[in-house]
């Protein structure tokens, strides 16, 4: 990754270089600000403010009855899937890993929620090496590199406009993903 041989180094230290944003959100009991701040030790409360603005998470943070200091249950379960997700991305960006995985971050969210976590994501991935699995391909049209695996090997690789042109699966894929969303808003 970047040029390193990952073999070359710890597990802890590779763990440690990577931001995670699931599709399944986790949080933990405690409050809001905590579960940011769970990304980054001794987080300041000016930096997890900044994360949860570039995440799009302040605004809906600040009208929660305590703000920073609402207690969120076990899971999260007192919030929805999009504010969940954005406290989770305000947690990869305190951490500010160089390396951040995305794994199927918007396949549980409505359109509107999907769009404002993309958002949220463009800072996110903002001059990182992020490994993306999505199987919704509107999140990765715009990637360096798309790697498209079949049962485990990659059976395509390029950018959008390459793998369009291979009209191989990938292209299959958006194809089907297009008319689908056309549909949907007929």
């Amino acid at each position: 990754i970047d040029g390193q041989d990952v073999r070359d180094v710890t597990l802890a230290s590779l763990r440690g270089a990577i931001g995670i944003v699931q599709q399944d959100v986790y949080l933990f009991s405690g409050t809001v600000s905590e579960n940011i701040a769970y990304g980054k030790e001794n987080a300041s409360a000016e930096e997890i403010k900044a994360a949860a603005v570039l995440a799009g998470a302040d605004e809906f943070i600040s009208r929660l009855p305590d703000g920073y200091d609402t207690m969120v249950g076990e899971g999260g379960n007192t919030l929805s899937g999009g504010e969940k997700q954005r406290i989770s991305i305000a947690r990869a960006l305190i951490k500010n890993a160089p390396i951040v995985l995305l794994d199927e971050t918007t396949s549980n969210l409505d359109a509107d929620n999907e769009k404002e976590i993309h958002k949220a994501l463009d800072a996110l991935m903002k001059d990182k090496t992020v490994i993306v699995i999505a199987h919704r391909l509107n999140t990765i049209i715009g990637a360096d590199q798309i790697l498209v695996l079949d049962k485990g090997i990659i059976s395509e690789r390029g950018n959008h406009k390459e793998l369009l042109a291979q009209n191989g699966w990938y292209a299959r894929m958006i194809s089907e993903q297009t008319k689908a969303r056309e549909w949907s808003i007929t």
